[in-house]
């Protein structure tokens, strides 16, 4: 996309999506709707959609997360009496590695948030507004899995690859399923397939992701969330002056939150299997006042 088509569609997101809710696209998922969605839990099994936390480094991961006993103390016998094992855990919430949500605050374009907050609410000390607390009570509605390595007949999209619209549409079709409003939609481009089997890359610099355009769908569709095996975003990048164009759309434009780097492995073969790629779906962040996402793990209950 040349820039300035990539304005035309930032404008008429954002002006499609306007709203005085704070939760932006999360007034989707209304009560009625969350209620609704606890029908598709029909087999009660549940799967987890995070990868395992990673504390080795790697091309994709150069500093992750830390992990630390730090009891019982080096050379203290445990032998006799009561003692515990306590230990700590520091880790970047993003990157392309861990599993992550994203608050509307992560996003900082032209000066400013999402629905026109100013990025001097996020400061040196944390954000101010729009932080991941908006989601403190959890994120619970119906999961739609739509999986574009399927459609296509390979096991992984290559980085560079993009989703479009056209993608979606046809991924609706051959599984039988309709996104609509207030769900959480998740799309499928193997990522971690081809990392688990061909290792870890620089997927900073080479990733599938969606095109920018198939955020038209997620507007069109009252989508509430997007989450992806990836970042979201491919890489390279569409748009020459904007890195992250889907984020920069999804979350500055339309109050999107995101889900970046989960898996569905387990999750997409239980899907094919019961023939049925809507669930009942569970995100619950940690409770962090100020931050700008948290490390996540989605529960999927077919």
């Amino acid at each position: 996309m040349t820039s300035e088509e990539f304005r035309a569609l930032y404008r008429r997101l954002r002006g499609a999506s306007r709203t005085d809710d704070p939760r932006g696209a999360l007034r989707h998922l209304t009560p009625q709707r969350v209620a609704a969605a606890a029908a598709e839990a029909r087999t009660g099994r549940t799967m987890s959609l995070a990868a395992p936390v990673e504390t080795q480094p790697g091309p994709d991961n150069p500093e992750p997360a830390v992990h630390r006993m730090t009891g019982p103390a080096a050379g203290v016998a445990v032998t006799h009496g009561l003692h515990f094992a306590v230990d700590r855990i520091a880790m970047n919430v993003h990157g392309d590695a861990d599993s992550h949500l994203d608050a509307l605050c992560h996003v900082l374009y032209d000066g400013e948030l999402y629905n026109g907050v100013p990025a001097s609410a996020v400061t040196a000390q944390g954000a101010r507004s729009l932080s991941v607390d908006l989601v403190r009570d959890g994120i619970v509605g119906r999961g739609v899995l739509l999986d574009i390595p399927r459609l296509r007949g390979v096991p992984w999209l290559e980085p560079g690859d993009h989703v479009t619209v056209g993608d979606l549409t046809a991924a609706e079709a051959a599984q039988g399923v309709r996104v609509g409003p207030g769900d959480l939609l998740l799309v499928r481009v193997g990522h971690r397939r081809r990392r688990a089997e061909l290792g870890p890359w620089k997927a900073a610099q080479a990733r599938a992701g969606l095109h920018p355009t198939a955020l038209e769908f997620l507007a069109d569709r009252k989508v509430a969330v997007l989450g992806s095996d990836g970042n979201n975003d491919t890489a390279p990048s569409a748009v020459a002056d904007v890195a992250f164009p889907v984020h920069v759309l999804a979350m500055h434009a339309m109050g999107v939150h995101l889900m970046d780097y989960l898996q569905f492995e387990q999750l997409a073969p239980a899907c094919a299997d019961a023939d049925r790629w809507s669930f009942l779906c569970v995100v619950a962040p940690l409770r962090l006042t100020e931050a700008t996402g948290s490390p996540v793990n989605p529960i999927a209950v077919l």
